[in-house]
C-alpha cells in the first residue's frame, strides 16, 4: 500500500496526442485569423458605408460599398457596354496568363543561363541593368503602335513587366546553389548539362517560385494598363469608360473583380508550391 501523500508518476503524453494538440493548435489559429480577416473587411465596408451615406465623404468621388455592388450586379446579369462580364474578364486574364508565362519563360531561362555562364553575365549585364531602369508602363503606347487595339499589345505591356522580377530571382538563385553540391555532382562525373538541370534548378526553384507571386500581380497591370490605354474588351477598358462618365462606383467595381481575379491566382500559385514544396521542413510560426 503507498502512503496516501504519494503520487503516482505522470505517464509522458503519446506522440499521437502531441501531433492531435499540434493540428488543433493550428486549425484554432487558422480560424482566429480567418474570423478576425473577416472582421477587419466588414469593420472597413461598414465606416465606409456610413461615412457615405452620413456625408463624411462624398459618395460622388468615393462612391459606397452599396453602390459598387450593385454596378457588379448589374454588369454580372445585363452585361457591359462591350459585351457580357465574363468576356471582359478573360480578355484581361487571357492576356495577363500569356504575358505571365511568356515573361517566366523567358525570365527563368536566361537567368538561369547568366548565372551560370559568367561570361554571358559580363557581356549582358550592363544591358538588363539599362532596361530594368526604364519606366516600363510607359512602353505600352509604344506597343499600342505597334501591334494595334488587339491583345498582342497587352500581352507585350504585361511581358516587360514580369520578365525582369523572374529573371534576377533566377539569376540570383542560379548564384546562390551550394558549391559543395556542385563540386560533388562534377566528382561523381556529371557533365555541365547535368548539374544545371540536376543541381542549378532545383536550387534555384524555391527563388523562382517566390517571384511568380510577384510576377502575376505584375501581368494583370500590364494588361489593365494597355487596356486602359487603348483596347475593344477588358477589365482595364470597364475602367476607362467608367472613368469617362463619372462612374466611380464602376471604377471600384473593376477594381475589386480584378482583386478577386489577383486572389484567385495567388492561391493557385500557393497552393502549387505546397504541393512541390512538400518536402522542405515547415518553419516555427510558419503554418497557416
Amino acid at each position: 500500500m503507498l502512503p496516501e501523500s504519494a503520487t503516482l508518476p505522470q505517464q509522458p503524453a503519446k506522440p499521437t496526442d502531441r501531433t492531435a494538440a499540434r493540428a488543433r493548435a493550428v486549425r484554432n489559429r487558422t480560424l482566429l485569423v480567418q474570423g478576425c480577416r473577416l472582421l477587419v473587411l466588414a469593420a472597413v465596408l461598414g465606416l465606409w458605408e456610413w461615412f457615405a451615406r452620413t456625408g463624411v465623404i462624398d459618395p460622388f468621388n468615393f462612391s459606397m460599398p452599396s453602390r459598387i455592388g450593385d454596378q457588379i450586379w448589374t454588369w454580372t446579369t445585363h452585361g457591359t457596354a462591350q459585351g457580357s462580364l465574363g468576356a471582359q474578364v478573360w480578355a484581361t486574364l487571357y492576356e495577363a496568363l500569356y504575358g505571365w508565362l511568356i515573361g517566366v519563360t523567358a525570365g527563368v531561362l536566361l537567368g538561369i543561363a547568366l548565372g551560370r555562364v559568367r561570361f554571358l553575365a559580363d557581356v549582358f549585364g550592363p544591358y538588363v541593368k539599362v532596361l530594368n531602369a526604364m519606366p516600363r508602363i510607359v512602353l505600352a503606347p509604344i506597343f499600342l503602335i505597334w501591334f494595334g487595339l488587339g491583345p498582342a499589345s497587352k500581352i507585350a505591356s504585361a511581358v516587360v513587366l514580369v520578365f525582369f522580377p523572374v529573371f534576377f530571382n533566377a539569376f540570383q538563385g542560379a548564384r546562390e546553389v551550394d558549391r559543395n553540391l556542385v563540386a560533388n555532382a562534377r566528382i561523381l562525373g556529371a557533365s555541365n548539362r547535368q548539374v544545371t538541370f540536376q543541381v542549378v534548378i532545383p536550387s534555384a526553384t524555391a527563388w523562382i517560385f517566390t517571384s511568380l507571386h510577384v510576377s502575376f500581380g505584375f501581368s494583370l497591370i500590364g494588361a489593365i494598363v494597355g487596356e486602359y490605354i487603348g483596347a475593344t474588351q477588358g477589365i482595364g477598358l470597364l475602367v476607362a469608360n467608367s472613368q469617362g462618365t463619372l462612374n466611380s462606383a464602376g471604377v471600384y467595381a473593376a477594381m475589386v473583380i480584378l482583386a478577386v481575379v489577383a486572389l484567385a491566382a495567388e492561391g493557385l500559385l500557393t497552393l502549387v508550391e505546397k504541393r512541390l514544396f512538400r518536402w522542405k521542413p515547415v518553419q516555427p510560426g510558419a503554418e497557416r
